[in-house]
């Protein structure tokens, strides 16, 4: 059964980096996966960060996080990677990762991690 956990998340000032990692466990190979990174912050709903599709390679960023983000994988680790570069306030927000279904217009998910929290605060 697929598992997924997630780790990096903290506490970072504006304009700052942080790299979240997703270790895929129960399964044999995240290559065959499409994979995505959601966030929540309070009082608003989960939203579609960035995804990554399986065979094609096809990438998806919200328009928030374009130039910003970059979603990776690592087939061998079975890991995933968000890279989170000059990072603004309103990023803050509990991070989740997930495997689902991404294409250039949309992003889903089937199963998700439990969440790391990113505050970015001066």
């Amino acid at each position: 059964q697929l598992q997924l956990v997630e780790s990096g998340g903290g506490l970072v000032q504006p304009g700052g980096s942080l790299r979240l990692t997703c270790i895929a466990s129960g399964i044999a190979s995240l290559n065959y996966y499409d994979i995505a990174w959601f966030r929540q912050a309070p009082g608003k709903e989960r939203e579609g960060v960035a995804c990554l599709e399986s065979t094609k390679r096809t990438t998806n960023y919200a328009n928030s996080v374009k130039g910003r983000f970059t979603i990776s994988r690592d087939g061998a680790r079975n890991a995933m990677y968000l890279q989170m570069n000059n990072l603004k306030p309103e990023d803050s927000a509990v991070y989740y990762c997930a495997t689902g279904d991404c294409s250039e217009d949309s992003m889903s998910a089937h199963t998700w991690g439990q969440g790391t929290q990113v505050t970015v605060s001066s």
